[in-house]
This record gives C-alpha cells, sequence and structure tokens, in this order.
C-alpha cells in the first residue's frame, strides 16, 4: 500500500508529534508499507528531506513562541499537494491545521481515501498563551477541525478512550478506532532493591517544558511533602517554559525546601532510558494530554508512577490503582503520593515491575497491525 503522511514539521527535535510520526513511519515501512512524506523542509540541511517538499511559512506575532515549541507550520503549495496525491493509495493526516485541512480536501476530490491520527487537543496550543481554560475558544476549534480537517477522514485513530470518548462527544463522523501510538519493546536495565534509608529518592519528571504539562504542581507538592529533603529532582525536557521553571525550581533549593539542587536536560531516548532506570518514581503532571508516550516508555524501566487525572489528561489510564493517580494541579494531593511510595519502599519496589510488564499492551507492532488494518478498512469503504 502506498501511504502519504501529512505533516507539516515531520523532521522536528523535541516535538513529540513529530517523533510519533517518524517511529510510526519506520515501524510501517518495517512492516512492508511504502509511505512517503508531504511536509516542510527538514532544517538540518544535511539530513534527509521530505518526498514532497513544502515551504516554511511564518504566522506573525506568534512565530517565536510556536518555534520555542520545536514546530513550525508549513505552506500549502497545491501542486506539490497535488502530486504526492496522485501517487498515493491512502493520505493519512497527523495534524488538524490548515495543510491537512488543504489536503485533505484534495483527496476528497481527487477519490484518494484519507485517514488521521488524533494527536492533541485545542488545549495544548491555547494553554500557551494561557487560553487552555476557555471552553468556549477550545470547544468551538474542536468543531472547526472536525468540520474542516476530520470530517474528511473516514477513519481515526485516536491514542486513547480519553480521546475516542472526547471526539464521540462532538460528533465526530468518522469512524474511530482506538489505536496506540505505540511504544518501542524494552528490557529493565536494573533490578530493582530496597535502597538505604539514607539515600536520595529520585523524582523523574518528563516532558515539554510548556504551561499545559505542569511542572510547577510537582514544584509545589514540595512546599507540602514531609519528605521534601529526600527528594532529587530530574526535569527531562525543553520548551518556552524553561527559564521559568528552572528559576522555580532553584527557589525550591535556595529556600532550603529540597535539600538537592533539581537537575534539568535534553535527553536523547537512550539517556531517558538510564534516567528512568536510575529512578524510584515518575511524575506526569499534564492536565492536558492525548497519551503520553514518555510516561509509557518511562515505566518500562520500573519506577512507580504518580500521574496526574483530569477531563484532558488521557496518562491516567495507565495507573493500576489510586496510589498513582492525584487530581491535575493539586499539589498537595501529589505530595500525599509522593510521601506514601517514600514511606512505602518495599510497596514501590514490588509494584515497579508490574508496570514495566503493563507497558506490554503497548507495543508499536500491535499498534502498527493495527493501524494498517484500519488503512484497508479505509481503502475498501
Amino acid at each position: 500500500m502506498k501511504i502519504l503522511f501529512v505533516v507539516n514539521n515531520y523532521y522536528a527535535p523535541g516535538n513529540g508529534l513529530s517523533a510519533s510520526a517518524r517511529r510510526t513511519v519506520q515501524y510501517l515501512r518495517e512492516a512492508g508499507q511504502e509511505v512517503r512524506i508531504l511536509s516542510g523542509p527538514n532544517l538540518e540541511q544535511d539530513e534527509p528531506q521530505p518526498d514532497y517538499l513544502l515551504k516554511v511559512i511564518k504566522i506573525p506575532i506568534f512565530d517565536g513562541l510556536i518555534r520555542s515549541h520545536g514546530y513550525c507550520f508549513a505552506g500549502t503549495d497545491k501542486a506539490v499537494i497535488r502530486e504526492a496525491l496522485e501517487w498515493a493509495d491512502l493520505v493519512h493526516l497527523e495534524e488538524p491545521f490548515i495543510i491537512e485541512m488543504v489536503a485533505g480536501r484534495m483527496a476528497k476530490e481527487m477519490g484518494v481515501p484519507c485517514t488521521a491520527t488524533y494527536h492533541l487537543h485545542p488545549e495544548n496550543m491555547f494553554s500557551s498563551v494561557h487560553l487552555g481554560g476557555w471552553k468556549f475558544l477550545n470547544n468551538t476549534t474542536l468543531r472547526l477541525w472536525r468540520d474542516y480537517v476530520f470530517n474528511n477522514c473516514s477513519h481515526i485513530q485516536c491514542p486513547t478512550r480519553n480521546v475516542m470518548e472526547r471526539l464521540q462527544r462532538f460528533h465526530f463522523k468518522s469512524e474511530l478506532h482506538e489505536i496506540s501510538n505505540g511504544i518501542v519493546p524494552d528490557t529493565c536495565l536494573v533490578k530493582r532493591e530496597v535502597p538505604p534509608a539514607d539515600a536520595p529518592v529520585k523524582v523523574l519528571c518528563v516532558g515539554r517544558l510548556a504551561v499545559e504539562k505542569d511542572q510547577y504542581t510537582l514544584m509545589r507538592a514540595m512546599l507540602y511533602s514531609r519528605h521534601a529533603d529526600k527528594v532529587k529532582l530530574f526535569f527531562a525536557g525543553r520548551g518556552p517554559e524553561a527559564e521559568k521553571m528552572k528559576r522555580a525550581a532553584a527557589k525550591l533549593y535556595s529556600d532550603g525546601v529540597v535539600k538537592y539542587a533539581p537537575e534539568f536536560g535534553f535527553c536523547d531516548r537512550e539517556q531517558l532510558r538510564e534516567l528512568a532506570a536510575a529512578s524510584d518514581i515518575y511524575v506526569h503532571c499534564a492536565n492536558v494530554e492525548v497519551e503520553g508516550l514518555s510516561a509509557l516508555e518511562a515505566l518500562q524501566q520500573g519506577p512507580v508512577p504518580v500521574i496526574a487525572q483530569g477531563e484532558l489528561t488521557a496518562t491516567a489510564q495507565f495507573a493500576l490503582d489510586s496510589r498513582s493517580l492525584f487530581p491535575a494541579g493539586d499539589a498537595r494531593a501529589l505530595a500525599d503520593r509522593l510521601d506514601y511510595w517514600i514511606e512505602h519502599p518495599e510497596e514501590r519496589i514490588a509494584m515497579g515491575p508490574k508496570y514495566a510488564e503493563l507497558m506490554d499492551t503497548y507495543d508499536i507492532h500491535k499498534s502498527i497491525a493495527a493501524l494498517i488494518d484500519m488503512f484497508h478498512k479505509a481503502c475498501k469503504a
């Protein structure tokens, strides 16, 4: 099958959506599918470029903010899009933006089957300008995406149950499929043992340093934790809130709230793997999250998770019990969960392998098989 992936910024480093698209394409090709890319350019000149190249466009006023998220938008050269669609048996949209709107409409006119993955909520975008809580704006945006992008698609991949239920509430016309974006199978690097009583408790938080990822709640939790002096925090990621978050974390240390200086760093996959293996607890604070692959990847290494639970955060579905859940944004509740796991190291050690085993459910090979099945259904429609 000849599959055309449409994405604004396929090669963007540090952007979860682009990374997911690259991984999916890699495994589709390994499964025998022929895949080409319609996208803006790879900004690394000596690196591979998309099969069908679109120019980058700048968004007035917001261009700096967009680029701080490791992202940029591609233009809509209809001649290039038409050439790509003429090659394809099926077109797959990775986003709900202008390029996908045009490509989806043209695919419909040309009789090319069209599918999509729902990768982000409107709140993912608007949280950056502190409008994530404005329901009218976000709901209106989602309806526009539905009417002008997703309704051109016969089938939509929903990475989680949370996403599927939201699209159902908004009466999307497409057939919805709950298919995880998937993670690469991995084995635990270390066998965990109960640490010495005086050892620091290493707490890992992975994700873009952005408003909706809400790392601030973890920092505030240190003010309420009975064991903040034992906690060593590591924030893995980069993004527009980086400097502000670093200042907030440094203040925790200078004020004596935490004994160990919090650390920040952007890590590749192998470094994250090693960090997760060395960590005792993984914290996921995001209040807007379509899936949260960083959490799944970290849990393969056996740290116990504490995950935010809220209307728009799907990652909570990976928790095995209430000890690993807290209401999104509630720093006191997060502190309580952290204190529990710190005070019960034997239980912590026992639960880690159970989470690692659960991650087999999200093996990317299973996701790719389900996605190919979805593509076949779209082509037969």
